[in-house]
Order: C-alpha cells, then sequence, then structure tokens
C-alpha cells in the first residue's frame, strides 16, 4: 500500500464513491441502504476526522497559499459532521432517512470531486514526494486511532465543534 497522502484520501474516497452507487442503485433494498448508511457514516467518521487532524492542519502549515481551500473544506466537513451525527440516529424506516442520506451523498461527492479535482492537485506541486510520503504515513496512524462512530469522545468532540463554530 502507497504512503502518498492523496493516495490514500483517493482511496477512502473509492470506497465511500461505491458504497453511494449501491446505496443509489434502484434494487438495493430499505434493510441493506441501513446497513450502506452505517458503512457511510464509519468511512466518513474515519476519513474526516484524518483530514481534520493531520491533513488540513500540515497542508496549511507547509502551504500557506492553500488557508482559503482548507477553510472551506473545514466547513464541507461541518456539514458532513452535521448529516452524519443526524443519521447515526435514524434507521431506513424514518421519513427523512433516504433524504438525508441523499443531501450527504450530494454534499460528500462534491467535497470530494473538489479535492480531486482542484485540491490535491495544488497539494501536490506543493509538497515533495518525501512530504507526501511522511503526510500519508502520519494519515495511517491517525486512522488507527480515528473514530469509528460519531457518538465516540473524538469525534462526538470534532461534531460539537462543528456545530458551535
Amino acid at each position: 500500500m502507497s504512503t502518498d497522502a492523496i493516495v490514500i484520501l483517493r482511496d477512502d474516497h473509492k470506497k465511500v464513491r461505491a458504497l453511494f452507487r449501491e446505496f443509489e442503485n434502484k434494487k438495493t433494498t430499505e434493510a441493506r441502504k441501513g446497513t450502506i448508511v452505517r458503512q457511510v457514516i464509519e468511512q466518513l467518521t474515519m476519513h474526516t476526522y484524518i483530514e481534520n487532524e493531520v491533513m488540513y492542519p500540515e497542508v496549511r502549515r507547509l502551504l500557506p497559499e492553500l488557508e482559503e481551500d482548507v477553510l472551506e473544506s473545514y466547513e464541507e466537513h461541518h456539514v458532513a459532521d452535521v448529516l452524519v451525527m443526524e443519521l447515526s440516529t435514524m434507521g431506513p424506516g424514518d421519513e427523512r432517512f433516504q433524504a438525508k442520506t441523499t443531501v450527504l451523498i450530494e454534499n460528500v461527492r462534491h467535497h470530494m470531486d473538489e479535492e480531486e479535482s482542484d485540491w490535491f492537485p495544488k497539494v501536490r506541486e506543493g509538497l515533495s514526494r518525501t512530504q507526501l510520503r511522511e503526510l500519508g504515513e502520519q494519515l495511517l496512524a491517525a486512522k488507527e486511532r480515528a473514530p469509528r462512530s460519531p457518538a465516540q469522545p473524538s469525534a462526538l468532540k470534532k461534531v460539537v465543534d462543528a456545530v458551535v463554530s
């Protein structure tokens, strides 16, 4: 497995996109949608944690010209965190489950598309291969300690910060 930070984040994006496609498939049962959303919640909780705790602060420090991009990404994570927290208390039988999941998918897809087409190329251009590998190693270490559920203390703090900020 590559330790390039951008490769690691793109791999996370691929996993989430695959879950989104399965959720949107007309043949996916309501019960399966509930399972998919739980998997999406776990993936996004870990992913936003490692970006917020490692990637964004380091890019902000190393590439100050990307400050506005980083701040926008924090805000996009804020929206996803709130939706994830709300979805974590819902099931497929809830009236707003489908609609809330659809809004989450639209927001996260936009965020991933923007990162991949705009932000990642800027980061790759601004950092050396060594820096990207070191950053990737930090991301992998953070992923080991990352919360898997928005109810875990480290994730709750992130959500509270997002709601209060």
